[in-house]
């Protein structure tokens, strides 16, 4: 439909163009259509008309002119039509004077105006009806629309509206904090007030939807306009930020529901661009656990600076497969190169270590299901701390440069296997930067929204299904950060590394589960505990009321990002650590599930497994936190 549309813009152009030209020489000679001077210039004109349609039309063409889709035309394109029109008109004058057969030069102004208007007028016409049908169509039944925001986001988000009227939606209301722009109009559609005023204009314009169109707004910004938007009936829409749009256009499908991502993500992460150039750019890196949810992410914007090469080390096939499709149509100059291998194998991270020398290590492979890894203990030793023992010795001898390793707010004070595990992989670092030439880290966060097995997923499915959404203790919270926030971080956290160092990131302030719960219920369009009922299901093995992100002993040194801090290390002594994984091995091999849950707790003291007596002591420590 498309190249035939074109073709027939073609033709039709072939004919006005002439037509310009023949009125020029009407309006010139004033209609003496029999006058000499008429007659002489008309000759000279049919004798070059061939040449005259050819040159206007290259130049149509070079302007784009039959690729535009017009009934959405905008400035863009009418600034296209006016250069193209004078552009072909000089073009043409300079192949008459070149040919000695010139036209009079008033010819060239009359036919350059002719053009815009005839040439503009045949594409135009095109949008005037599809506005003027729209707005006749389906009047009645219309879903009314509140733009919050009347900015420039504002403006194509009506824009959009009413070039796509086969969505049967109007924006009749804008809402802005501005004194200034009270009253104004904005592309047909007037500011009637302020934040506050949202559940009155609401309610008398019987709006069915209300849009969020503030891209660079803060989270506190869109918190609080959720919060009033939430006495109104109408449904609820958000523009995403800047950094989730393409040149920072506003199109229809960019428009999507508000997420509790949009609610509790922080402000922009500001990154030195530069320093993580400097250890990324044309070095070779290596991400292990690169299919999953930080591993992908970390591959995502690994990819932005340019490396050398980046390897993805992964055990499930799938989730390799994923990312390694996207990353390549997104990057079709990366030099990409996907491993199945499992981090236990030690001779296998040898031998890819050897072949592939990385010179930068994102260590994100991990078991991390806290219930799961209560049921099978020595599943999770073998694989979080032999694999990274392995991985560790193996950069090592291969010379890496950077070994950084992702941890998590359960290895402090842990209350379950997966916790304690995760702590003596930070002790693996931190003894191996003490003898190795590699600069080994770790990077300690809480929980990342919408990772796989998170609960944000699962209240969104427990929703989905009408509920119930379990919440374990209504006194249970949590840290929260987006996956790329936390990935930015831990990039740049490995750009400041000097080697022995736990980061430890700043996670902003914990946020009550049985809240998070309620939010995104309403999020959904229901009501707790009335739509949606939420039930309390009690603690899991292993689960805490809340999380800390700093050891006693450890301390915290602020450095120059004011999102990254450091626990300086309290485990350097190799030898010994080997010593204790030695005997930890020989108890996986011939030793019982709770054989190696007491020894894991010699290796880790402060490693006390969930009863009643700490749910007491959490309890208590929740509440002041709160």
């Amino acid at each position: 439909m498309g190249k035939k549309r074109s073709f027939i813009l073609f033709i039709l152009d072939t004919i006005l163009i002439n037509i310009s030209y023949i009125l020029s020489l009407y309006i010139r000679f004033e209609g003496d259509i029999v006058g000499t001077q008429f007659l002489e210039y008309f000759t000279k004109y049919k004798e070059h008309f061939i040449y005259i349609t050819v040159i206007k039309l290259v130049i149509f063409l070079y302007f784009k002119l039959y690729k535009s889709v017009w009934k959405y035309a905008s400035i863009e394109e009418l600034i296209n039509i006016v250069v193209a029109s004078i552009v072909s008109n000089a073009a043409i004058l300079s192949y008459m004077f070149i040919m000695q057969s010139n036209l009079p030069r008033s010819i060239y102004i009359l036919a350059t105006l002719l053009d815009m208007v005839l040439i503009g007028g045949i594409r135009f016409s095109s949008r005037a009806v599809n506005s003027i049908g729209g707005g006749i169509l389906n009047r009645d039944n219309q879903k009314k629309i509140m733009i919050i925001g009347g900015g420039d986001a504002g403006a194509m988000v009506i824009r959009e509206y009413k070039n796509h009227t086969q969505l049967n939606s109007k924006p009749v209301a804008i809402i802005d904090d501005s004194e200034k722009k009270q009253g104004q109009m904005i592309n047909g559609v007037q500011v009637v007030g302020k934040r506050i005023d949202i559940p009155t204009v609401a309610e008398k314009l019987k709006i069915d939807e209300i849009i969020i169109a503030m891209p660079s707004a803060s989270k506190k910004e869109i918190r609080d306009i959720v919060e009033i938007s939430k006495t109104t009936k109408a449904k609820l829409k958000i523009v995403p930020g800047m950094f989730e749009l393409i040149d920072g256009k506003v199109s229809i499908k960019n428009i999507r529901e508000v997420d509790i991502e949009d609610l509790l993500g922080r402000e922009e992460i500001k990154t030195d661009l530069k320093e993580i150039s400097s250890y990324i750019t044309n070095k070779t890196v290596l991400v292990t656990g690169g299919g999953g949810s930080i591993g992908s992410e970390l591959c995502r914007q690994i990819a932005n600076f340019s490396p050398k090469k980046l390897v993805i080390l992964d055990i499930y096939e799938n989730n390799a497969y994923d990312i390694q499709n996207e990353l390549l149509r997104k990057h079709k100059d990366l030099n990409l190169r996907t491993v199945i291998a499992s981090i236990r194998d030690k001779d296998r991270i040898v031998e890819l270590m050897n072949n592939e020398k990385p010179q930068v290590v994102f260590h994100a492979a991990a078991h991390k299901h806290v219930p799961l890894m209560e049921d099978s203990p020595k599943e999770a030793i073998k694989n979080n701390v032999f694999g990274t023992l392995n991985l560790a010795q193996a950069a090592d001898k291969a010379g890496v440069d950077k070994f950084v390793m992702i941890s998590t707010d359960k290895a402090v004070n842990p209350t379950n296997i997966m916790g304690a595990s995760k702590r003596m992989c930070e002790m693996i670092i931190q003894s191996m930067n003490s003898v190795s030439k590699t600069d080994f880290v770790a990077v300690r966060f809480g929980n990342v929204l919408g990772s796989n097995g998170s609960v944000i997923p699962l209240f969104k499915k427990q929703i989905a299904e009408g509920g119930p959404v379990t919440v374990t203790h209504k006194d249970v919270i949590r840290y929260f950060m987006t996956i790329p926030e936390a990935v930015q971080l831990v990039i740049q956290a490995g750009a400041m590394a000097n080697g022995g160092e736990i980061f430890i990131l700043d996670m902003g302030e914990p946020v009550r589960i049985i809240d998070l719960a309620k939010d995104l219920i309403r999020l959904s369009g229901f009501e707790p505990d009335v739509d949606i009922p939420i039930v309390i299901t009690g603690l899991r093995p292993g689960e805490k009321l809340f999380e800390e992100l700093l050891l006693d002993e450890e301390g915290l040194s602020a450095t120059k990002h004011d999102k990254i801090f450091i626990g300086k290390p309290t485990f350097t002594d190799y030898k010994l650590l080997l010593r204790l994984l030695e005997s930890a091995n020989r108890i996986i091999k011939i030793g019982t599930d709770e054989d190696i849950k007491n020894y894991v707790k010699t290796i880790v003291p402060n490693y006390r497994e969930n009863n009643e007596e700490n749910h007491n002591d959490d309890k208590k420590l929740a509440k002041s936190e709160i």
